[in-house]
């Protein structure tokens, strides 16, 4: 059941199941987590999306995003997905969690009920290239920057959570 999401109400309880292109073509909340890795640094490891993805292909986004699978907690989806998109095992705390809700020119709607963790490791990624393009790494500020200047080539998520992300970063 790894294509289907977990869905949700405002409050995160489970109120169902769904296969995740449906979930997206009908806008439902579901479940889905957001990490960050830093290094040593205090860099972010950034993905570029996959070109070939359903939605948000080619964009910039942190170092991964996905969904936990209907049964599986999302500390077990964070460290499996990790592995998975980046080839990376580091250990991960969630810090906050957040909504929110994007309309994509596809047809194709996020709103989910998202968990954000971070991780710290100085390994380099081995992309899985199925998943992702590339990667590099950023300091906070020049992606703040960036967004600024060429926001478009950001994923949405990454955009709403960013002033969060700071916020729990510098405490």
């Amino acid at each position: 059941m790894s294509d289907f999401v977990v869905l949700v109400d405002q409050n995160d309880l489970q109120i169902g199941t769904m296969p995740k292109l449906e979930a997206h073509e009908k806008g439902l909340l579901h479940r889905a987590f957001s990490i960050f890795i830093f290094n040593s640094k205090g860099e972010i490891l950034m993905q570029q999306r996959a070109l070939d993805k359903y939605h948000s292909a080619g964009l910039w986004s942190n170092t991964c995003c996905s969904h936990p699978a209907p049964n599986e907690s999302n500390d077990a989806a964070a460290t499996r997905r990790l592995k998975e998109e980046m080839g990376m095992i580091c250990e991960m705390n969630s810090v906050f969690s957040f909504t929110y809700k994007a309309e994509f020119g596809n047809g194709l709607i996020e709103h989910e009920f998202d968990y954000v963790f971070f991780g710290e490791s100085d390994t380099p990624p081995l992309i899985n290239k199925e998943e992702a393009n590339d990667y590099k790494y950023m300091t906070m500020s020049d992606l703040v920057i960036d967004i600024q200047n060429n926001s478009i080539y950001y994923t949405e998520w990454l955009k709403d959570c960013l002033d969060k992300v700071i916020e729990y970063k510098s405490k």
